[in-house]
């Protein structure tokens, strides 16, 4: 029998999938089972069962292998780790989560912190799902500002024990997922407090395995968890609050890979700086960033391929001509809000792609370089805000283009909605870690800025960017020669012109970021460093942001450069255009303010937009079937008109 002809959106499909499209085509063979189809219930108890039962089956077919080292029970493919839970966003984001808590952040916690006396007595129970742990950093007090936790592990050398505990009310630890029902066991983030000649010391946060319930669900001694309940979304997470007071654990709890405690007390570690040891652990957590990111933007996916298909079927008002009733996706104004939101996902794909690859590379290396691994943190801080802003916006936008039907529950964008609502604020603060990417890029990742105070960083960031180059991302020799190649005319055409789009991308990074280190300096000489850093605040969000647009237009170049299909190609060259233009417009006033365009030009921006939009109008189902999402996985009830008569 003749196999079924390579089609345009498979050819999109594979050049989106990257490096681990084997490993997404198995991920979306098992998401066809049926336990694996979207279900919307806001009945915590229902969507809580039905997410262990997923959980269960996913461990029983060693879903969770890959995310550990092989010598710890695990197969090493960390890409493929990150790859599939991302892509449990496709069926449920209660169940991403989920399994991002267990395997990503508990598990990662255990590998990535422990020594192998944890290694050997937990990894294998917490892929096999025998180890149910949470993840509990955030404070009420205190969620981005991970240094300033309150709650305390005290060492006690009589006994060989630290004592955790919640000293305060704001002490408390709160949202964490699986506190307050499943785990038994939790990674928890304390000060680390040892006694020196009689007086408190304190290390700073090291985290710890405490056990918080017993085999029956029952809290241990000292221990006091309780439920969150409802929540905005997210109905099949049992996130829960903690609170300790004074819990005894041994010290072989610490996870001590980057800090330990001998018996009599005394602290040790291979990284005698305080701050640079404090980033140098939470950088080791940086898998769990770039899944929320790629996770938000695979249920941004999802919601655009929905709305899309619903604006190839939707009539609305009629044609003067003939009378006959039009496809709402006819409409410019609709193509205009679904089209550019969707060519931002295919460029915000290729990022991933590549983050997702860098930090492979990274974690698997044998002795990972330093500022790679500064480099890999500031670019999943800068990615996890863009994807999930991209998420919150593109599927409100999905959810207002089909009107009512959008609405409805069994269409599930609301769901989508209120699932990845919180995805903008947890692992990380978007708009904390976007200020962390401009941070990083004054710096130019200098790794003595771990032991500066923030007066002291101020001046260096200040100073040092003058001799900053900038450091292409993404296939450098390509993007050198479609810059070299670019037309600077006044034309309309060279908006068109790739290398004149990356030009203009890279020129506004580097004119904000010179103009912020410039001001820095300014304002420290008369100011705070404080004061300084916080009267250019908006400034220093705009370079970020300038600089995380460069990155994706860049892997949106390679990515185009990868794919061998010349109608694919074509396809994506269009789609290229409308993500540079959209960015381009919707900075429009800073262009034109700091006279990188002309009004004349600005005014052709918008054209070239409505032009791409036309042009791609033919592609509107082909695109979306480049996402790949399986069909049981995208079902709404409206795309099925013969259910309406049920």
């Amino acid at each position: 029998m003749a196999s079924n002809p390579i089609t345009t959106a498979d050819h999109l499909r594979n050049a989106l999938d990257g490096r681990w499209r084997d490993a997404k085509n198995q991920m979306r063979a098992r998401l066809t089972d049926e336990i694996f189809r979207p279900h919307y219930t806001p009945n915590t108890v229902i969507a809580r069962t039905k997410v262990a039962e997923q959980m269960k089956i996913m461990a029983a077919a060693g879903a969770a292998e890959s995310a550990f080292r092989k010598e710890h029970g695990g197969t090493g493919d960390l890409g493929a780790a990150i790859t599939a839970i991302e892509m449990l966003a496709m069926s449920d984001l209660s169940l991403m989560v989920k399994a991002g808590v267990q395997w990503g952040l508990f598990g990662g916690a255990v590998e990535n912190l422990g020594t192998e006396r944890h290694h050997q007595a937990y990894v294998k129970k917490i892929i096999a799902l025998e180890l149910h742990g949470c993840f509990a950093m955030t404070e009420t007090g205190h969620g981005s500002d991970v240094q300033s936790l309150e709650t305390t592990a005290t060492y006690d050398a009589a006994t060989e024990e630290f004592v955790l505990d919640s000293p305060t009310p704001t002490a408390r630890k709160d949202y964490i997922g699986g506190a307050a029902q499943t785990a038994t066991v939790a990674a928890v983030f304390a000060q680390l407090i040892t006694q020196q000649n009689g007086a408190p010391v304190n290390h700073g946060v090291h985290c710890f395995l405490v056990p918080i319930r017993d085999a029956d669900g029952n809290d241990l001694p000292g221990v006091t968890t309780s439920d969150c309940d409802y929540k905005g979304g997210l109905p099949g997470v049992d996130n829960g609050r903690i609170v300790f007071d004074h819990v005894r654990i041994p010290r072989q709890n610490l996870l001590n890979r980057y800090g330990d405690v001998a018996p009599d007390g005394t602290y040790s570690s291979p990284i005698e700086n305080p701050n640079r040891r404090f980033f140098t652990m939470l950088d080791t957590l940086v898998r769990g960033r770039i899944t929320v990111g790629g996770s938000a933007a695979a249920a941004a996916r999802v919601a655009l391929d929905i709305a899309t298909r619903y604006a190839l079927q939707r009539k609305q008002f009629s044609a003067p001509d003939d009378g006959e009733e039009v496809l709402i996706m006819d409409y410019l104004v609709h193509q205009r809000r679904l089209l550019p939101l969707i060519a931002k996902s295919y460029a915000l794909q290729f990022a991933q792609n590549e983050l997702v690859a860098k930090c492979h590379d990274i974690q698997t290396a044998d002795e990972p370089d330093a500022e790679e691994q500064r480099e890999l943190a500031s670019r999943a801080a800068g990615l996890k805000a863009a994807n999930t802003w991209h998420a919150t916006r593109a599927i409100q936008e999905a959810r207002e283009a089909c009107g009512g039907a959008g609405y409805m529950a069994e269409n599930r964008l609301i769901a989508l909605r209120g699932d990845t609502d919180v995805f903008t604020t947890f692992e990380g603060d978007n708009h904390v870690l976007t200020q962390l990417v401009a941070k990083e890029l004054l710096t130019a990742y200098a790794d003595d800025i771990r032991s500066m105070s923030p007066v002291e960083w101020v001046r260096f960031a200040a100073n040092t960017v003058g001799t900053r180059v900038l450091k292409r991302t993404a296939a450098e020799a390509i993007i050198q020669t479609i810059v070299d190649a670019r037309q600077d005319s006044e034309e309309e055409g060279s908006l068109f012109n790739r290398g004149t789009q990356v030009k203009m991308f890279e020129d506004r990074e580097e004119y904000l970021l010179s103009s912020v280190a410039r001001r820095l300096q300014a304002k420290s000489e008369e100011m705070s460093a404080f004061d300084a850093f916080n009267a250019v605040q908006d400034h220093v969000l705009h370079a970020a942001s300038a600089h995380v647009d460069r990155v994706v237009l860049e892997a949106f170049v390679a990515g185009i450069d990868s794919c061998r299909d010349e109608e694919a190609r074509h396809v994506l060259e269009l789609v290229c255009d409308l993500y540079a233009l959209s960015v381009i417009e919707d900075d429009k006033a800073w262009y034109v303010e700091h006279r990188f365009l002309s009004t004349d030009r600005a005014k052709a921006v918008t054209r070239g937009i409505n032009d791409r939009c036309r042009a791609l109008r033919p592609y509107a189902q082909t695109l979306v079937d480049g996402f790949g999402i399986p069909e049981p996985l995208r079902y709404a009830e409206m795309l099925h008109p013969e259910n309406l008569s049920r």
